[in-house]
C-alpha cells in the first residue's frame, strides 16, 4: 500500500472545529460577519491610501500591501470553513488542499515581513527624524515591498513542491479547519525526513528573524523616546507605535506559542483556537487598529467623502 503514489488520496477530510450542532449555526453567522468586516475594513483602507495623495508616504505603502495580505490570507481559510460548516462531507481536493497551503504560507509570511519593514519605517522616523526623508526614499522602500514578495513567494513554493513529493494512502482527515503544514505532513505514508528538516531550517527563522528584527527595532526606539524630555512627545511616540505593537503581538504571540514552542498537552481544540487567532482574528483587528486612532486615515476619509459630495452637487 505505501508503494503506491499520492493518486491514492484524491481528497481530504477538514473536521473544522469541535463546535456542537446546535451552536453551527451561530458560529457560522460569526465567522460570516468577521470575514465580511475584514473584506470590508481591509478594502477601505487599500482604496484611501490608493485616492488620497497625502497617504503617498513610505508607511501607507506598507500599510496597503498588508491590508491586501490580510485580506487574502484571512481569503484563504475562511470561505471554506464557511463551506464545510454547512457540508456534510466538509472535504477539499488534493490539488485544492497544496493550492491552499500554498496560498496559506505565502500570505502569512508576507505579513511577518511586512511587519518588519514598518518596523524599520518606525524605527527610521522616530529615531532619525531629520533623515527621514533621505533613509526612507522611494527606491528603498518598493525594494523592501518586492523583496517581500519574492522571498515569501519562494518560501512558500519549496513548501508546496516538497509536499507533493509526499506520498498520502488511507488515512485523509486533517484535524484542522484548513489544511496546515504540519497536519498534512502527519497524514504522509512516505519518507517526509526532507519536509521536516526544511521546515525546522528555514521555516522557523522565517518566523523568528523577523520577530526578533523588530524587537530590536523597537527596543532602539524606546531607548530613543526615553531620551525625548516632553512628556507629550513621549506620548506620541508611542501612541504612534502603539498599533504596530499590538499588530505584532497578535500575531507572533499565537504562532510563535502554536507552532515554536509547542506543548506535549497541546490539545486540537486549544491549537485550532490559537490558530483561529492569527487566521481570523488578526486580519479583522487590522483596520480597527489602524484607521479607529489613526488621524491620518480619519482624514484621507473626510477628503474623500468630500471630495465625493462635491462632484455629486
Amino acid at each position: 500500500m505505501t508503494g503506491r503514489n499520492q493518486s491514492i488520496i484524491s481528497e481530504f477530510l477538514l473536521l473544522g472545529l469541535p463546535i456542537q450542532p446546535e451552536h453551527q449555526n451561530l458560529f457560522y453567522a460569526l465567522f460570516l460577519s468577521m470575514y465580511l468586516i475584514t473584506v470590508l475594513g481591509n478594502l477601505i483602507i487599500i482604496i484611501l491610501i490608493r485616492l488620497d495623495s497625502h497617504l503617498h508616504t513610505p508607511m501607507y505603502l506598507f500599510l496597503s500591501n498588508l491590508s491586501f495580505s490580510d485580506l487574502c490570507f484571512s481569503s484563504v481559510t475562511i470561505p471554506k470553513l464557511l463551506q464545510n460548516m454547512q457540508s456534510q462531507v466538509p472535504s477539499i481536493p488534493y490539488a485544492g488542499c497544496l493550492t491552499q497551503m500554498y496560498f496559506f504560507l505565502f500570505f502569512g509570511d508576507l505579513e511577518s515581513f511586512l511587519l518588519v519593514a514598518m518596523a524599520y519605517d518606525r524605527y527610521v522616523a522616530i529615531c532619525f527624524p531629520l533623515h527621514y526623508t533621505t533613509i526612507m526614499s522611494f527606491k528603498l522602500c518598493l525594494s523592501l515591498v518586492v523583496l517581500s514578495w519574492v522571498l515569501t513567494m519562494l518560501h512558500a513554493l519549496l513548501h508546496t513542491l516538497l509536499m507533493a513529493r509526499v506520498s498520502f494512502c488511507v488515512e485523509n482527515m486533517i484535524p484542522h479547519f484548513f489544511c496546515d503544514l504540519s497536519a498534512v505532513l502527519k497524514l504522509a505514508c512516505s519518507e517526509s525526513h526532507v519536509n521536516e528538516l526544511v521546515i525546522f531550517i528555514i521555516g522557523g527563522p522565517v518566523v523568528v528573524f523577523p520577530f526578533l528584527l523588530i524587537i530590536v527595532s523597537y527596543a532602539r526606539i524606546v531607548s530613543s523616546i526615553l531620551k525625548v524630555p516632553s512628556s507629550r512627545g513621549i506620548h506620541k511616540a508611542f501612541s504612534t507605535c502603539g498599533s504596530h505593537i499590538s499588530m505584532v503581538s497578535l500575531f507572533f504571540g499565537t504562532i510563535i506559542g502554536l507552532y515554536l514552542c509547542p506543548s506535549a498537552n497541546n490539545s486540537t481544540v486549544k491549537e485550532t483556537i490559537m490558530a483561529l487567532m492569527y487566521t481570523v482574528v488578526t486580519p479583522m483587528l487590522n483596520p480597527f487598529i489602524y484607521s479607529l486612532r489613526n488621524r491620518d486615515m480619519k482624514g484621507a476619509l473626510r477628503r474623500v467623502l468630500c471630495k465625493k459630495k462635491s462632484f455629486c452637487v
